[in-house]
């Protein structure tokens, strides 16, 4: 029996009540709405109506009757179904079973009203083994349990009752042979039509040389392991060697790439010898994909290297050098700094006593003056040791590192050739300056500079960033005009890295770095599916009209930002800031303060407050469904019906729970049968979902009315959600009043503590007179009003 890869555990546990249901189980899977009581209800007697029950809700909860015996759930379902059908006598329940027939006659007529499917049953039969191939065929990594679980909720979704666990483990076995098939012949097939030596030059990679003891495969398989040029070497020379058989040149496009992965993962972790004892067309799909995956990941690892290398070995190495350099100066630049500090001290005092009496400058008398802080030689010799270390300017450090970084070349030198001559390396536009670069770094590596100095019109100068430049071009060793070879060869490398990391260089085939760019659509990809896009995102215009707007819009902000900032000169709180080394320019907001607030801005809002009409939350979505029938648009997941009466209170208590962040607590009445837990519990599961919460919002700002003439809306009670014809804002704020009565919704309000929305409005609003029209029934402010009259004020 194919369920080898199910445990017996998993195998006993297939379509069984294996623990007692939780909570929220029994208030999704168990609810009876008022449908289901119907159907309920025609049952003669308390059992019958009781284990009807049971086998409506086991079939939504497990995906299949229980044949053998259909009283075999948990306890605390009965009574759980029981206390909801005001069943006194659970126990009755055991008579369900004493005519045989009737259970399987209860299953039938449940599977016919509520459209349940045979597993056998041809129609939908196809569209199982449809998408059980088409999962097997894209996600084949997940493994046979996740696509059996994956087909026993695809079963449960579509309402097909689940069949044995054996029929079902076959089918999923069988699926994923065939799929394992196909991506053998096809891959196979494209390896013979790239070229037919192929297929026999990847088996030659199992034998194993005379002499050795691992193939060649294993060889190619193994990692660089230390972090040196030597090692860097190798790792390049690993890419090439594998880069020989070419294997880009297969067109496999039309594999699911994941699929391929998978089966290149997996012959990396076999055995040589179990790829040989592989009959073909496996053995050759599995070698190829296993150089292709290899040939990645031997890009990625040398690249890996790479920027281990620049990063500890070199730059970190070079600035722990200058730091080091630098303190240890620490002692020297203290001592002289003290002597230097004194100076202008008490060239100070001596100008200051001779402006307050009046006297000549005696230069004389000055040197005495400083002469007693320290000996005329001393002073020069402290002047000269801060000038000396002390940095000229700010990136003076960042200048330092780079200098230091030059006597690393010998670290780089093996693999300047190779990484120069490389193919495995791509670039974007911002990388091209710096890819052109590297590609001449083996002909400066082969240069004897010595007997001919490099000179500035042979290398690229914008490549070269202004910490650089010193250790560029100006070496003190080299003749005049001289460039000196092994910085400018760093400081490539150091480009390279940057560019690495921001994937202005790529590397193909890669996993990790390569083109973040050519994952987008295009061509063919993008073809196939742009009309629908552009339809989604509403971009009915020519690319280049829709790009000429936004190039417009930016450019016309930019100049708006910069009138602005050259009128306001230095009290402007924002400003732009370029760093000297160049970069990307900075927005500094130091300066940007909170603005407080006006006089007449705080009465205006104590003035609003008071003037709008005090109604509770509830009674406010009320009416608003008065109004626009936004309620409407929740409707049960399985049929996009109401299947309840009373759904518009449970469905407003949920999104005043949910909004308020209060928790059901507040909104629950055991009284009320629309408030109950379960009740509510149940509709948030089957009612309150993504796609209705959206549909919802259209049918607060729909289109498809007008406004009557006169300013009064039109409200169409009777209609859907969305056929109400204005925005909801100019509804509520616009010129005209919503003709419709207030819904009471006293028992959540009453539970959030609020007063009872009948209560008067507040005698200030009164006082108020003209400025509000508000009657008993909460009806919103007139806008036209409200604005006139804060006018008048």
């Amino acid at each position: 029996m194919p369920v080898e890869f199910l445990t017996d555990e998993q195998a006993a546990s297939y379509g069984k009540f294996n623990e007692e249901p939780t909570r929220p189980e029994l208030e999704r899977f168990f609810y009876l709405d008022d449908e289901d009581r119907k159907l309920i209800a025609t049952r003669r007697g308390d059992h019958n109506r009781l284990g009807f029950a049971l086998q409506m809700c086991t079939v939504r909860y497990i995906g299949r009757f229980l044949p053998d015996d259909p009283l075999d759930v948990p306890w605390v379902v009965i009574e759980h179904i029981a206390e909801q059908l005001g069943i006194e006598d659970v126990s009755s329940v055991k008579q369900y079973t004493e005519r045989p027939k009737t259970p399987y006659e209860h299953a039938w007529e449940i599977r016919d009203v509520y459209e349940y499917h045979e597993y056998e049953d041809p129609e939908w039969s196809r569209r199982f083994r449809t998408f059980l191939h088409g999962r097997a065929w894209t996600a084949h990594a997940e493994g046979p349990k996740a696509l059996f679980d994956h087909a026993v909720g695809w079963l449960r979704k579509n309402r097909v009752l689940l069949p044995g666990v054996s029929v079902l483990a076959r089918q999923v076995s069988e699926v994923r042979e065939i799929a394992d098939t196909r991506l053998h012949a096809t891959v196979a097939k494209a390896t013979y039509r790239a070229d037919q030596s192929l297929p026999g030059d990847l088996a030659g990679l199992l034998v194993v040389p005379e002499g050795k003891r691992f193939s060649y495969l294993e060889e190619l398989r193994r990692p660089p392991t230390k972090t040196t040029g030597t090692a860097m070497k190798r790792a390049l020379q690993r890419v090439d060697e594998i880069a020989v058989y070419r294997l880009g040149r297969l067109k496999l496009d039309k594999l699911p790439p994941n699929r391929l992965a998978a089966l290149g993962w997996y012959g990396l972790g076999s055995k040589a010898q179990t790829l040989e004892r592989a009959s073909d067309p496996k053995r050759t799909a599995m070698l190829t994909a296993v150089m292709r995956h290899l040939e990645a990941k031997a890009i990625d690892e040398a690249l890996d290297l790479f920027t281990v290398l620049m990063a500890t070995r070199l730059i970190s190495t070079a600035k722990r050098r200058t730091d080091n350099e630098r303190l240890s100066t620490l002692p020297q630049l203290e001592k002289a700094s003290r002597i230097t500090a004194r100076v202008p001290k008490v060239l100070m005092e001596e100008l200051e006593h001779i402006e307050e009496k009046g006297g000549t400058v005696d230069v004389a008398a000055l040197w005495r003056a400083l002469e007693e802080v320290a000996p005329r030689a001393q002073l020069w010799s402290a002047a000269v040791t801060v000038a000396s270390l002390v940095p000229e300017d700010d990136d003076s450090a960042e200048i330092a590192i780079r200098e230091a970084l030059t006597n690393r070349y010998n670290t780089v030198k093996p693999f300047l050739s190779l990484l120069g001559d490389t193919k495995m390396l791509g670039a974007a536009t911002e990388g091209k300056r710096i890819l052109a670069a590297v590609r001449r770094l083996p002909a400066l590596s082969r240069r004897r500079v010595d007997e001919k100095p490099l000179l500035k019109r042979e290398v690229d100068d914008k490549v070269v960033p202004p910490y650089w430049r010193k250790a560029v071009y100006a070496n003190k060793n080299l003749p005049q005009g001289a460039v000196d070879r092994n910085a400018y060869v760093v400081c490539v490398l150091e480009q390279l890295f940057r560019a690495l990391t921001r994937r202005d260089i790529f590397a193909s085939p890669s996993h990790r770095y390569s083109n973040p760019r050519a994952r987008l659509l295009d061509g063919k990809s993008w073809t196939a599916v742009r009309d629908d896009v552009l339809a989604g995102l509403s971009l009915d215009m020519p690319v280049t009209e829709h790009l000429t707007d936004l190039v417009r819009v930016l450019d016309a902000a930019w100049k708006q930002m910069a009138d602005r900032l050259e009128e306001a000169g230095d009290e402007a709180k924002v400003s732009v800031e370029i760093p000297k080394g160049g970069g990307r320019a900075k927005l500094n907001v130091e300066a940007l303060g909170a603005l407080g607030e006006s006089k007449s801005l705080r009465w205006l809002r104590r003035r609003v407050e008071r003037m709008l009409p005090k109604v509770d939350l509830p009674d406010l979505l009320f009416e608003v469904h008065s109004w626009t029938s936004f309620l409407d648009a929740f409707v049960h997941l399985s049929d996009g019906k109401t299947r309840m009466d009373n759904l518009a209170t449970s469905v407003v208590a949920l999104l005043v729970s949910e909004s308020c962040n209060i928790g059901l607590t507040p909104v629950i009445n055991p009284g009320n049968e629309a408030l109950t837990r379960s009740r509510l519990s149940y509709v948030d599961q089957y009612y309150l979902r993504a796609d209705t919460i959206f549909s919802e919002l259209r049918g607060c700002g729909g289109s498809g009315g007008d406004l009557a003439e006169g300013g009064q809306a039109e409200v169409n009670h009777g209609g859907a959600a969305g056929d109400f014809g204005v925005e909801l804002g100019e509804l509520v704020l616009g010129g005209g009043e919503a003709d419709a009565e207030p819904v009471d919704f006293a028992e959540p309000a009453f539970a959030f503590g609020f007063g009872d929305p009948r209560d008067e409005v507040d005698p200030d609003l009164v006082e108020a007179g003209p400025l509000v029209r508000v009657d008993a029934e909460h009806r919103a402010p007139d806008a036209g009003v409200l604005v006139d009259a804060l006018a008048a004020e």
